[in-house]
This record gives C-alpha cells, sequence and structure tokens, in this order.
C-alpha cells in the first residue's frame, strides 16, 4: 500500500521538509515516483523505519517514568 508525503509525516512526526532531508541523506525509505511532482511510500517500509527508530532507543531511557 502507497501512502503520501503527508501521510508519511503524520506517521512518524516529521516535517515533510524534513523527511525529504532524511530521504536525500538515505535516512528514510525511498520514495515511489508516482508521476510528475507526485510520490509515494510504500507504508510497510515507512512502519519498519518508525521501529527501527524505537528500537534503536536507548535502553535506559528513564525520560518516560520521569515525565509521569
Amino acid at each position: 500500500m502507497l501512502i503520501s508525503i503527508k501521510e508519511a509525516a503524520r506517521m512518524t512526526s516529521l516535517s515533510r521538509t524534513a523527511i525529504n532531508v532524511a530521504r536525500a541523506d538515505g535516512r528514510f525509505p525511498a520514495a515511489v515516483p508516482l508521476g510528475d511532482k507526485r510520490i509515494g511510500f510504500v507504508k510497510s517500509e515507512v512502519e519498519e523505519w518508525i521501529a527501527a527508530r524505537i528500537a534503536a532507543r536507548p535502553a535506559n531511557d528513564n525520560s518516560r517514568a520521569q515525565a509521569a
């Protein structure tokens, strides 16, 4: 399933600009060209990217416990 950059931004809490910068650096899933000036992203790849960010956080991250 393909999603728009707007949906990818919503899912990741990143701006469209931040997604484009990360794409240019190879730090975000590649876009699928859909036509002139239109791209999409494979939803499962964006979900995997999110899961990898969660898995990469420090194991001793107590920031959530401190905020409560």
